[in-house]
């Protein structure tokens, strides 16, 4: 358990070691959450991230692809006709 102490301002410093553990760099944004009366805050890029990979499960198995490396081949398909080459 960590300790952060409100400044008058509404400010609070998170500790190096939370901080760490999600991944956060100067000027990172957090999320701020409540759930059953508890609050939790996270990374928002990565909280986008996980939102980004939920809406897109099992979409490549729709589109027929069943294997990572048949999407990547796809992939550079596509990027050669964009190129034109």
């Amino acid at each position: 358990m960590e300790i952060a102490k409100l400044s008058s301002k509404g400010q609070i410093t998170i500790p190096i070691s939370v901080r760490n553990k999600l991944n956060l760099k100067t000027g990172d944004k957090i999320v701020i959450f409540e759930e059953n009366g508890r609050f939790y805050f996270e990374n928002s890029a990565m909280q986008a991230f996980k939102r980004v990979e939920e809406a897109f499960a099992g979409e490549a198995e729709k589109a027929g692809f069943l294997r990572e490396d048949s999407m990547q081949d796809y992939m550079k398909e596509i990027r050669k006709e964009i190129r034109g080459y």
